[in-house]
């Protein structure tokens, strides 16, 4: 039977692949801290193999949005040279390798009837990458070549509900992999309204004080709190309030890692690495959730809400 072996709410901005010299240069001559943050999780997590602490990861990846179905990549390896179409002077000919996990894929897409959802498994190698993921795996995965790196699309016809019932079916297909230890990334930020562009080149300092809005930024400050507090039941619970300051995919990242983790049942606790920071308007943030060691609810029960979740509708 596979578990989730740790969870992360991680902020791709693009500035982190930036040379050293152009990140002093947009922020002060300071380093922004998602840098220096993403290199300690690195140590404090994927590094940490003494005892086969996971064997793959998974990215919600808040850039790729699928239409009539959630997808979910299943090559035996992705490789290639990646340039953005957003950002392609920043991000230009970035190279990644690395290996996926057809098994896990597929079972995640066995278990979509179940949910009430759509879920197909690609092996296409002609698929698009995004940086929600290369940007991730370039301080998280690259020069560990033994880690199975997967990713899963956010669906832009999905509501909640449907996000929701992604994660379940991410946690069953999980568990119905023997052995598999799996870190689960949820890709994207918090609040997410860029400035305009005259006079986005006025905010592309790190300092919070450059987010769209004081409320926006008041707003990612109080979810950052219930997160470090295990409170998960009130993001969910207020994600209307919270839609109103426009988070990075509706916040689907995070909801589709929601689901896998037990929903508002789920108890486990943020540590921050690096601060609260901006980027051009947008609230970024790095959070890091260990399964808590009676379980993500608490109560030491699977990680599929739709076992023991009062809200699955399942």
């Amino acid at each position: 039977m596979g578990e989730i072996v740790g969870a992360g709410l991680l902020a791709h901005v693009p500035t982190i692949v930036l040379p050293e010299e152009t990140r002093l240069e947009l922020n002060g001559g300071k380093e922004i801290t998602l840098v220096t943050g993403l290199h300690q999780l690195r140590k404090d997590v994927f590094e940490r193999d003494t005892a086969n602490e996971y064997d793959t990861v998974v990215v919600l990846d808040s850039h790729w949005a699928t239409t009539v179905e959630f997808v979910v990549t299943a090559q035996q390896r992705r490789a290639g040279l990646f340039t953005s179409e957003e950002l392609p002077r920043g991000m230009c000919r970035m190279p990644y390798d690395f290996p996926g996990d057809p098994e896990l894929a597929h079972n995640i897409e066995k278990f979509a009837d179940k949910h009430g959802t759509w879920i197909t498994a690609i092996e296409d190698e002609y698929l698009p990458i995004y940086y929600a993921t290369t940007n991730l795996w370039k301080f998280l995965g690259e020069g560990l070549p033994d880690k199975r790196w997967v990713t899963i699309g956010v669906c832009q016809t999905g509501d909640m509900e449907d996000h929701l019932r992604l994660g379940r079916a991410l946690a069953d297909g999980i568990a119905a992999t023997p052995g598999r230890r799996v870190l689960v990334i949820a890709s994207g930020a918090l609040s997410h309204t860029f400035w305009p562009l005259r006079e986005l080149r006025d905010h592309e300092s790190s300092d919070p004080v450059h987010i769209f809005t004081p409320e926006a930024r008041e707003a990612d400050y109080e979810r950052i709190a219930w997160f470090k507090e295990g409170r998960h039941d009130k993001v969910l619970d207020t994600m209307p309030e919270f839609s109103k300051y426009r988070p990075e995919a509706k916040f689907f990242h995070y909801l589709m890692l929601a689901g896998a983790l037990g929903e508002q049942a789920c108890v486990a606790k943020a540590r921050q690495y690096g601060e609260y920071e901006n980027s051009i308007g947008t609230g970024q943030v790095h959070l890091w959730f260990d399964r808590p060691a009676d379980g993500w609810t608490g109560a030491g029960l699977p990680a599929s809400p739709s076992a023991h979740n009062p809200h699955s509708r399942i």
